[in-house]
């Protein structure tokens, strides 16, 4: 392009445009730098952002040769945690639930603002081969994304039976965990059984490795787990791969999918423990959301600008792309609160629109 670019220009402005070793791609309101600049870039993210992210890096690495990019995947709470004890350095800190950085991050100075990026829903997935499974879809070809069968009206009995385990991450680690337990409570809310929540929580099994990758990106069906709720973008990634693997639909009042349902969504709390530091000893109780993906600059970063360029590519074309082709989905333009607006750097706020209602 540069090439292309210096046939029109006069010689003495493209001399001055090779000096400062800097081309300029426009595309779509996004603005893409392609620079010498050096340093490192620290991508701290949830595990259900892996494949996405990995597109969006390689990108990255072309257009910034000089920058030592290491990324870091785990449970979006465990991330947090170590971010606020100093034990892990973030220039890009990106959870699987945007009210982390509000809830976690905010308070204590760590973070201005939240972008949310993406969204996505909660999914029942189990193995067609597992006989303790049979009965959980309603009538429904599974041929996804076209046709998923939703979940069969007792679902809920089904996982109740005995000798059945419900696959999940620790819930005061990660939002997939506490996720599925914000699920078990609006299922009981929206089925009116009393003491559901607690019967399905007896039948929660939290997997190993829980410092690892988000399990909700980890299939840990065949494993000696029959169910797993799951990040639908993860499920069709495991359902490609495995000619058993299925998952349904439950109730949008009970999959965290819809925005015009937060506000029944947020009848659900967990509440976990403070992130350990002095500032952060108290219990936080996160309210049940639409599923939906955040990301912000730590105000810790040692590498603000080349964080800045990152979640310039990320939100723009080239991000679009790699959560449209491996999700979750995302938001085009990210949405910010008017709040936080004012505190972007000015590089992302032409990518970025203020919201008036949470996706």
């Amino acid at each position: 392009m540069s090439g292309c670019a210096s046939a029109r220009l006069t010689p003495s402005v493209a001399r001055a445009l090779l000096c400062l070793g800097t081309a300029l791609i426009v595309t779509a309101g996004e603005v893409a730098v392609r620079s010498q600049s050096s340093g490192q870039l620290t991508l701290c993210h949830a595990g259900s952002l892996q494949a996405a992210f990995t597109e969006v890096q390689k990108t990255f690495a072309v257009q910034h040769p000089g920058v030592a990019i290491k990324a870091v995947s785990g449970g979006s709470v465990a991330l947090a945690g170590r971010l606020a004890a100093a034990s892990q350095p973030c220039d890009v800190y990106a959870a699987a639930d945007y009210a982390d950085i509000d809830l976690l991050l905010k308070p204590i100075g760590l973070a201005d603002y939240t972008i949310i990026f993406a969204k996505g829903r909660m999914v029942l997935a189990y193995l067609a081969t597992d006989p303790m499974t049979h009965e959980i879809a309603a009538v429904g070809e599974f041929n996804p994304p076209a046709s998923i069968p939703n979940a069969a009206p007792d679902w809920y009995r089904l996982l109740l039976e005995p000798g059945v385990r419900i696959a999940g991450s620790h819930p005061f680690l990660d939002p997939s965990g506490y996720r599925s337990h914000m699920i078990f409570q609006l299922a009981q809310t929206f089925y009116n059984v009393p003491n559901l929540a607690n019967s399905l929580l007896e039948h929660y099994t939290i997997l190993p490795n829980v410092a690892g990758p988000d399990a909700a990106s980890q299939p840990a069906l065949g494993r000696g787990y029959n169910f797993q709720f799951i990040y639908e973008h993860s499920a069709a990634a495991a359902a490609k791969n495995n000619p058993s693997y299925r998952y349904v639909v439950v109730p949008d009042r009970i999959d965290l999918s819809t925005t015009g349902n937060n506000r029944y969504y947020a009848d659900a709390t967990v509440i976990i423990p403070g992130l350990g530091s002095a500032a952060t000893k108290s219990p936080v109780s996160i309210p049940a959301t639409r599923v939906a993906w955040g990301l912000t600059i730590p105000k810790k970063s040692q590498n603000p600008e080349n964080a800045a360029a990152f979640v310039n590519l990320l939100l723009g074309s080239v991000g679009t792309a790699a959560l449209n082709a491996s999700g979750p989905a995302p938001i085009t333009p990210a949405l910010v609160s008017r709040d936080d607006y004012t505190r972007l750097p000015k590089t992302l706020q032409t990518l970025v629109t203020a919201w008036d209602e949470r996706p």
